[in-house]
């Protein structure tokens, strides 16, 4: 022979109907008791696992699983009092004795809200009662201490904080609202956020904290002596608001929002974010509130499945059917909005109910007819705890004992013992869900993303959009799909902005504003060469070292390289410039060698002519070292041999002047200068003004010579291609010393001007070297203050020019003279002085 058992289930409710207690709840004046149709549905929830359990032949065969609900009314200090009533099976209460052995209570399902769970925990904790709770819960509500019996059915709340950041930063939101209740668990919320909100960098623009009534005319009164409330709720420019609170907390919101329309504000069309113990809590008086105004809202939910059967259990309740069901008449006058006495003998002026309504037809503000998030929480544990104690007969079933012959007598199951086999629970529901605690006694699971939509009729549906799974690798943890989600309908389906000001585009830097949030800032466009490719940047990015910032300064574009070519205009024109005078130079010289027996050419040391023409001509050449691309040799070669090659010109000019004004002084008679004169003492004087340009020349290469460069900074858009002079003190020493010999043989030639020879070239010297001079005086500030290929061109046009002066002032009137005058090239007119 079996013996059949039967343990309870202990569930609480807030439904009002049948009175539990000797005498109803007071709510202050105005009290009015406040029925939510939506919450039978826990019952039905855990009446259906209940029934499912006994059937199962898996589960606790032969024992039958059986529930008790308590009603709380919405007041938490009144389940102290519940509490203990059950502990105690007397008619009187009176706590420690437990008189019926017939039924045990084994475990306790509840509350729906965090002041509720813990008032029920400060009692069951003594007696290690098992505490399986279905809505969120705030622990330091509580002393940890007394949380040793508690399982949560939802995950722990800072994974729901963590999940919302996530979907901030999804959808780029950074400014929002923040609305609390206003109790011990808002502030613990406020404390754990706010860090998280700014860390992540998010700011809220205030926080509205909601009173915490659960009764009409003290909701209306609290919130109306807070007008301020709804103003700054109609005037912020965040389009996101995260509300906290309890399930009771919808309520006081969806209250504030009619009272919005009455006081002529415009309706709040945001998008609402909220947690996952929120739901349209709504009494039968509030089912012609409209809900659009949450149409679009998100909220991450616990993850819930519908378990097969349980819209077909629903639809078969009914009044007439259901035996022992305090709930049931009260649930049905709510949501029917009919009498279940007769109108006619208790005067009232409602229909009679038939009790043959059907469940669908009641709005969904009112009731669901899909299992909510809550009811499936309840659905889990109340499996959890059959489960625990299946697992629990199972391990006494070892110490069963033999009584009365073949009779079979379990031991009796105390509900601390079912704490062991609870905390490593894990199995499969019928939906398929896997239902464990982790090490804290909390719900290991995974949040759905949803998204609410509302309908012209009041009837809502909420759509999986996401899901969010805690335990998921670093970045993986939310899934979104964006096409899905259906926003509200003054957003025109485009994804709704929520930020202080309006994004930075690309091409600008955040700047922020002084004595405001880090979320409002400036929006400041990039200097030259810096860039931001995305919008809202902290800072502007600097560009590679070969690009440069576009003008919209959004994208590095690279540079171009830029060099004093051969294929370019300006270079074509100065090597041919280059080119021509070194022929004309070749063709002077050419005549003058012709010629060179004729006494215009023997009366200026023709040899020094010859070495003045040869270097000349080497000087328009050597400005074609500085067209083309720089290179290793050519920026080594031409800057020196410039040098060089003009030092042997002008000491040339030099040797020659000075041999003009020897010859005159050295006629005189007893002239100590006699021995000076001569050819060998010119060309000594060539070279040795010549080495020490080379000497110059050895110095620079062997300290610090020139080299290829580039230069990157000097113009915007473009990579200059130069040669780097190494050492522009060294440079200079070569310009200064090609000036002081030019100034020398300046001076010299003024001095021999006025010489009495038809033939005395030293005035032509002396123009010679004045526009020698000017032109590298006024090359300087030329050359240092123009960049890449100009610079470049200065130089080129310096040499040239200078180069044209000296062959076209000295030469140009002999060549005259021997192509157009032969008559005057004579030995008498040489000869032939003027007095």
């Amino acid at each position: 022979m079996v013996v059949a058992m039967k343990q309870q289930l202990l569930g609480y409710g807030h439904e009002a109907s049948k009175w539990e207690f000797g005498s109803q709840p007071h709510g202050g004046s105005g009290f009015i008791l406040r029925s939510v149709p939506k919450n039978y549905q826990h019952n039905l929830a855990m009446a259906f696992a209940v029934k499912e359990i006994n059937g199962n032949p898996n589960i606790l065969p032969n024992i039958t699983l059986g529930f008790h609900i308590i009603n709380s009314y919405y007041l938490a200090r009144m389940t102290y009092k519940a509490t203990l009533s059950f502990l105690s099976s007397l008619p009187k209460f009176l706590p420690n004795f437990r008189c019926d052995t017939q039924s045990s209570q084994i475990a306790v399902i509840g509350g729906l809200d965090s002041e509720v769970s813990a008032n029920m925990a400060t009692t069951l904790t003594i007696y290690k009662i098992p505490q399986l709770t279905y809505g969120s819960f705030t622990p330091t509500l509580v002393n940890q201490l007394l949380l040793s019996s508690m399982y949560q059915m939802v995950p722990n709340e800072a994974t729901q904080y963590f999940g919302i950041i996530r979907l901030f930063h999804h959808f780029k939101w950074t400014w929002i609202v923040l609305l609390v209740t206003d109790d011990d668990s808002g502030d613990r919320f406020l404390q754990i956020l706010l860090p998280m909100l700014s860390e992540n960098g998010i700011c809220f623009d205030f926080t509205i904290r909601l009173p915490k009534h659960t009764y009409f005319q003290d909701a209306v009164d609290v919130i109306m002596k807070k007008a301020d409330y709804l103003t700054v709720l109609a005037q912020t420019t965040a389009n996101v608001y995260f509300v906290y609170g309890e399930n009771s907390s919808m309520f006081i919101v969806r209250l504030m929002l009619i009272l919005i329309t009455f006081i002529s504000f415009p309706p709040l069309h945001k998008v609402w974010i909220v947690t996952c113990h929120w739901d349209f809590e709504s009494v039968s008086a509030q089912r012609v509130w409209d809900v659009e105004t949450f149409h679009g809202a998100l909220s991450l939910a616990v993850h819930s499945s519908q378990p097969p059967g349980f819209k077909m259990f629903q639809q078969s309740i009914s009044p007439t059917r259901a035996k022992g069901d305090g709930f049931i008449e009260n649930f049905w006058e709510q949501a029917f909005g009919c009498s279940m006495r007769n109108p006619h003998l208790h005067g009232d002026s409602k229909k009679m109910c038939s009790g043959e309504e059907k469940l669908d037809s009641i709005p969904v503000v009112l009731f669901e007819m899909s299992m909510t998030g809550h009811s499936y929480n309840i659905y889990n544990a109340v499996y959890a705890v059959a489960h625990a104690l299946h697992a629990t007969y199972i391990f006494k079933s070892k110490h069963r004992t033999r009584e009365k012959g073949k009779s079979l007598v379990f031991c009796d199951v105390e509900p601390w013992q079912l704490h062991i086999f609870l905390r490593s629970i894990t199995f499969n529901n019928s939906a398929g869900d896997t239902i464990q605690f982790n090490e804290n006694r909390e719900l290991k699971g995974v949040f759905d993303v949803t998204n609410w939509v509302t309908f012209p009729n009041g009837s809502f549906i909420r759509l999986k959009v996401g899901r969010f799974d805690p335990w998921a690798p670093p970045g993986e943890e939310l899934t979104i799909h964006d096409d899905q989600i259906v926003w509200h309908r003054t957003f025109n389906q485009v994804l709704p902005l929520s930020v202080c000001n309006d994004h930075c585009l690309p091409g600008f830097s955040q700047k922020e504003k002084e004595g405001k949030e880090f979320c409002c800032y400036d929006c400041v466009p990039c200097p030259d060469g810096m860039i931001a490719e995305q919008i809202d940047m902290d800072s502007c990015v600097v560009c590679p070292p070969g690009d440069y910032s576009n003008s919209k300064k959004n994208q590095c574009v690279p540079k171009d390289i830029s060099f004093l070519s051969y294929e370019e205009p300006i270079g074509i024109i100065l090597a041919t410039m280059a080119i021509s005078f070194s022929l004309v130079t070749a063709l002077v010289l050419k005549m003058f060698v012709k010629h060179q027996d004729t006494p215009i050419v023997k009366a200026n040391n023709r040899s020094l002519t010859y070495l003045l023409l040869i270097s000349l001509a080497h000087c328009f050449l050597s400005a074609l070292l500085f067209i083309g691309q720089p290179g290793k040799m050519t920026c080594l070669l031409r800057q020196t041999s410039f040098g060089i090659i003009f030092s042997v010109a002008i000491s040339s000019v030099l040797a020659k002047t000075i041999t003009v004004v020897l010859a005159f002084v050295a006629t005189k008679p007893g002239s100590w200068l006699r021995p000076l004169v001569g050819k060998r003492q010119a060309y000594s004087l060539v070279l040795f003004c010549s080495l020490i340009q080379v000497g110059i020349c050895v110095l620079w290469i062997s300290t610090s010579s020139p080299f290829p460069d580039k230069d990157l900074h000097s113009l915007k858009e473009t990579i200059i291609l130069e040669c780097n002079e190494g050492s522009a003190a060294m440079f200079f020493c070569v310009l200064g010393y090609m000036g002081f010999l030019a100034a020398v043989s300046f001076m010299v030639a003024f001095i021999a001007r006025k010489l009495p020879d038809s033939f005395n070239e030293a005035k032509f010297i002396t123009f010679s070297m004045l526009l020698f001079c000017s032109v590298w005086l006024s090359f300087i500030p030329s050359y240092l203050s123009t960049k890449g290929k100009s610079m470049v061109a200065v130089e080129i046009f310096s040499i040239l020019i200078s180069s044209a002066g000296l062959l076209g002032c000295i030469f140009l009137p002999k060549c005259y003279i021997i192509v157009l005058r032969p008559d005057l090239n004579n030995r008498l007119l040489l000869v032939k002085k003027k007095y």
